[in-house]
């Protein structure tokens, strides 16, 4: 079986239909691109033919490309890697031009064949990219599906064709949210954007592209950038409109990016250099970026960890070998910020949900929660009535524990707090199955030992959920020493349920993310304490890709929080405990009442409704800042070994099982730079030596929490990467 299939109807229309095979959603690869363009070649070709019509036999059109096959272009280019992946590219245009001039006479711009592009459903990607070279895009008014050129989520912008194909359809301007954020609209946001032409009753989407194709004529399958006259709209890079587009542009991207995501820098230099030269030429310019990208090492590391590992991951890479796990009601218990946003996660997916605070009315002001984002969902136009009242319907709010009969998946979420939590580990336990699975949402506390309060640990499972929860789309399920291959399982099945992103770790100090989100905020507050200017601690984080510097992170999280964390670490580690220096700033702006942003006043000033002002202008006064700055590199590989390192440190003592994991959670998990890949993707593209030359320079400097772990420097003697070496076998990587 093919991926494409073709027939020709008694009107004389040609139907090209794509269907992969035992896929769900349609995607591209070079042998199916290869049969599609045979296909365009015989209706060319076929003087019965009168136009063709290209669709698809799924309910939606396309994915876009297979991910897997851009990930290995480079490395399937052969010795001249950027002349194989030009020359790959250039045969994406070529199909897509052809489906463009149709035949026609260049010069006359007649003898061409209509074509025109149905898509049922969800077009993203290269599944938009290839419509756009058709003379007419209908599509079925499908509220659910996406239309779209998210490739700048992955580290790739639109490099076949659509970015010069959406700039010169729409101009500069009105292009840029599609490709410079990704945005998705439904069909008739699309049409009204000028995406697509038409959007027609699903049960009309052929007859409708037949009617077309069969009435079209020469005027109507010319595009306009072929058309003789032909202006951008906006104006380009030196028309007076377009000038000052393209300068807003520029800044634009630049605000946003800080200069380290190299696919949104060659997006715009594309765009820029296409709008002043003929299409063809314009179509090598993309071409010749987007090999750019293509050949920086952020591009591959983003695909690699964005897509490839996130949906392996998503997929049950790590998953043990049990039965469906697959939950049915689920027990909350504690209504706060944390088990609300369980409760809603849950229930918004079909689950049933008993909700248990220890006060009728704290239980009701969780469900309240629920209710809260779901008005705020009809306001957007994306919950309707229905949706929200079966939601609410699915949430039982309780002080009642029997109410947790026939739960199979309990997720405790109380205060932090060994006592509080055992008590209700033994009340739930009381009343639950056998076999349900108990599983506790705590982000600091060892689950070996929350799990001595339960009479089934091997039942005893963590999952550490991310605030807010129905935002974030991380979540790190914690194993306990005695926890079981089930109640694993249990874990990322409810995990895949409410569909967010799992990561497996072993039990330990702070598990993964917390253990290196916390020495970035120390890093931080220490170059406070010696005197390092604050604005360049939180601008070198920010030129680095973190979405938040660690001062204001520690201001979000909350800085008595911090207090808390560091006394209970001290107490723990006892004369072995490194963050003295740390713990002098953190105690004083606590003793200060600067708890962060709850209080209106940290590391930051704050308005009285909680915007954020600038940096604290005392700040400096209180810890002065230093007649003799550092570089910005050395702040910057500062803050980013304090973190690696601490990656790194977690696979060496089997905290972390796997490197996939590991990038992926702290991209999802804290922002860790999304360009870079993730942390040993970024150790990977540095290279382990420079890592351990850096590390070298920075212990010298300021101490062995800089000294580069064995693992890190054995790679480094052996020439070897991380994923060179540690790359699950026969897994996606």
């Amino acid at each position: 079986m093919t991926d494409f299939t073709y027939e020709v109807d008694a009107d004389g229309v040609a139907i090209i239909t794509w269907d992969v095979p035992n896929k769900s959603m349609n995607v591209l690869n070079l042998d199916s691109m290869v049969t599609l363009e045979g296909f365009v070649d015989q209706a060319l070709a076929d003087d019965k033919v009168k136009g063709v019509i290209l669709t698809s036999g799924k309910k939606d059109f396309a994915g876009g490309m297979d991910l897997n096959v851009i990930a290995k272009m480079k490395e399937s280019a052969g010795d001249d890697p950027a002349r194989g992946l030009f020359e790959g590219i250039m045969k994406f245009h070529g199909l897509e031009r052809k489906i463009e001039l149709a035949g026609m006479d260049f010069k006359t711009k007649k003898g061409g064949k209509p074509i025109a592009a149905a898509l049922p459903g969800t077009a993203l990607g290269i599944g938009l990219e290839i419509p756009l070279s058709c003379h007419r895009i209908i599509a079925a008014d499908n509220p659910k599906a996406k239309i779209g050129l998210p490739e700048i989520m992955v580290g790739i912008f639109p490099g076949a064709g659509g970015t010069m194909r959406l700039t010169r359809k729409l101009g500069a301007m009105a292009a840029a949210p599609f490709l410079l954020e990704g945005k998705l609209s439904d069909p008739k946001k699309a049409k009204a954007a000028g995406i697509i032409d038409e959007v027609v009753a699903p049960e009309d989407l052929m007859t409708r592209a037949k009617e077309w194709v069969l009435s079209a004529t020469d005027a109507d399958i010319v595009k306009p950038w072929d058309a003789k006259g032909y202006k951008m709209p906006g104006g380009t890079p030196y028309h007076p409109a377009g000038f000052m587009t393209f300068v807003g542009a520029s800044a634009m991207v630049h605000g946003k990016t800080q200069g380290v995501y190299p696919a949104a820098k060659a997006l715009l230099a594309a765009v820029y250099e296409g709008a002043m030269v003929p299409f063809d030429t314009a179509l090598k310019i993309e071409a010749r970026w987007f090999t750019n990208v293509l050949m920086n090492p952020s591009s591959a590391a983003m695909i690699r960890s964005l897509f490839i590992n996130k949906e392996a991951l998503e997929k049950g890479a790590n998953r043990p070998k049990v039965d469906d796990q697959t939950v049915k009601k689920v027990g909350v218990l504690g209504a706060g910020m944390m088990g609300a946003g369980i409760a809603y996660v849950s229930a918004s997916a079909g689950i049933e949900v008993v909700l248990i605070d220890a006060k009728q009315e704290a239980a009701d002001k969780g469900k309240s929660y629920s209710e809260g984002l779901l008005d705020k969902g009809m306001k957007r136009g994306k919950v309707t009535a229905e949706k929200k009242a079966e939601v609410l319907g699915r949430i039982n709010a309780t002080t009642d524990y029997a109410a947790l009969q026939g739960c199979d998946l309990i997720v405790e979420a109380v205060f932090e707090d060994m006592g509080v939590k055992a008590d209700v580990t033994a009340k739930a336990e009381a009343v639950i199955p056998a076999d349900a699975i108990f599983a506790t949402n705590t982000s600091t506390l060892p689950i070996s030992d929350l799990a001595k309060a339960s009479k089934r640990p091997e039942q005893f499972i963590g999952i550490h959920f991310f605030s807010p929860v129905d935002k974030m789309m991380l979540v790190e399920i914690i194993k306990g020493k005695e926890t079981g291959d089930v109640a694993v399982a249990k874990a990322l099945d409810f995990v895949r349920q409410i569909r967010k992103t799992p990561i497996v770790v072993n039990d330990a100090r702070f598990f993964y993310a917390n253990r290196c989100i916390i020495p970035y905020i120390n890093e931080g507050i220490r170059m406070v304490a010696e005197g390092v200017e604050p604005a360049l601690i939180e601008n070198a984080a920010k030129l680095l890709g973190f979405p938040l510097g660690p001062l204001q992170l520690v201001d979000e999280t909350s800085i008595d929080l911090g207090v808390k964390i560091a006394k209970a670490t001290k107490a723990a580690m006892g004369d072995a405990y490194p963050d003295s220096a740390v713990d002098e700033v953190l105690f004083a702006m606590a003793d200060r009442g600067r708890l962060g942003r709850k209080s209106n006043a940290g590391f930051y000033a704050y308005d009285d409704k909680g915007g954020r002002l600038g940096l604290w202008e005392e700040l400096g006064a209180v810890w002065p800042v230093a007649d003799t700055q550092p570089d910005l590199h050395e702040v910057q590989h500062r803050l980013m070994m304090a973190q690696v390192l601490e990656a790194v440190r977690a696979l060496e003592e089997g905290v972390l099982e796997d490197i996939r994991e590991g990038d992926v959670g702290a991209i999802l998990g804290w922002g860790f730079a999304p360009w870079s890949g993730g942390p040993f993707a970024w150790l990977d593209i540095i290279g382990a030596e420079q890592a351990v030359a850096i590390c070298g320079g920075l212990e010298n400097r300021y101490g062995a929490r800089f000294v580069a772990p064995k693992l890190l420097r054995d790679l480094a003697a052996k020439g070897e990467t991380f994923y060179g070496r540690l790359s699950p076998v026969g897994k996606a990587a």
